[in-house]
């Protein structure tokens, strides 16, 4: 694994619980858009990985779907198995997914591949899992950011916090441009055709008390950036936090954020 994927293990070690309490909830709404992209219904045998809590997991058995999930990270493999108790959920890391080529007739990661070291190996191997003309079917946040995945970011600057030295970022032989073309580019170079990629946007409703609660609760790379600060920068981050909500504040007090994501599909 590179630095960067070591860093990533340790930021979500234990972050099952506050990731589903929090930013967990914003992850839902690219499921569905997801699960279509990649034909998940009826029959399909799909992998869901990166499963986080379940939640695409949960949906694709709805849909009458074969499921098998897996995630880096114990925590979260125990919370998916426990909300989707019908499907095969094992422990499992990118570049190197444990199983044989083409076992599924899709595969899905929703939010995964930002938080992978080796984003084109990392496509390459769903591509490999998947059968010949099976779908793959990814989603990734968009850079720059939609106003409101932008507010704890504001706040750190704000409050003249800095990214801490062991949270390394993506090496730039690695990365890609986040928009369409970028994600679309980098599907096509893993190996997939027929690539296409949208733009999916929603406002994402939430409390200030629920949105500081995931970032203060380490979930991730801002919320390790945030709790990893002294105390005192912690405070001053809060505060800014609080300030700069306000923009975002519905009448009944909930916030709502602006976010915008990329949702690609290709074929294997």
């Amino acid at each position: 694994m590179t630095v960067f994927d070591l860093a990533e293990r340790r930021g979500w070690a234990g972050k099952a619980g506050v990731f589903a309490g929090s930013f967990g909830k914003l992850c839902g709404y690219a499921v569905g858009p997801l699960l279509d992209a990649a034909g998940v219904g009826g029959g399909v045998r799909v992998l869901d990985v990166g499963t986080g809590g379940g939640a695409a997991a949960r949906a694709a058995w709805a849909r009458g779907a074969g499921v098998v999930a897996v995630d880096a990270e114990s925590s979260m493999v125990e919370r998916a198995s426990r909300a989707v108790p019908e499907a095969d959920v094992r422990l499992g890391t990118l570049p190197e997914l444990p199983f044989e080529d083409g076992e599924f007739d899709a595969v899905v990661a929703n939010f995964v591949v930002n938080h992978v070291g080796q984003p084109r190996r990392a496509l390459a191997e769903l591509r490999r899992v998947a059968r010949p003309g099976g779908r793959v079917a990814v989603t990734i946040w968009t850079a720059p950011p939609a106003a409101g995945q932008a507010l704890l970011g504001r706040a750190v600057q704000a409050a003249g916090a800095t990214r801490p030295d062991h949270l390394p970022a993506l090496d730039p032989a690695d990365d890609f441009p986040r928009t369409e073309q970028g994600f679309a580019g980098l599907l096509t170079e893993a190996g997939l055709t027929n690539v296409n990629c949208r733009t999916l946007a929603w406002n994402h409703r939430t409390t200030p008390e629920e949105w500081w609660g995931g970032a203060i609760g380490g979930v991730g790379t801002i919320g390790q950036i945030i709790s990893s600060q002294p105390p005192e920068l912690i405070s001053a981050i809060a505060e800014q936090f609080a300030v700069l909500s306000k923009e975002f504040a519905a009448d009944d007090g909930t916030l709502v954020l602006p976010h915008t994501a990329l949702l690609a599909h290709g074929l294997a």
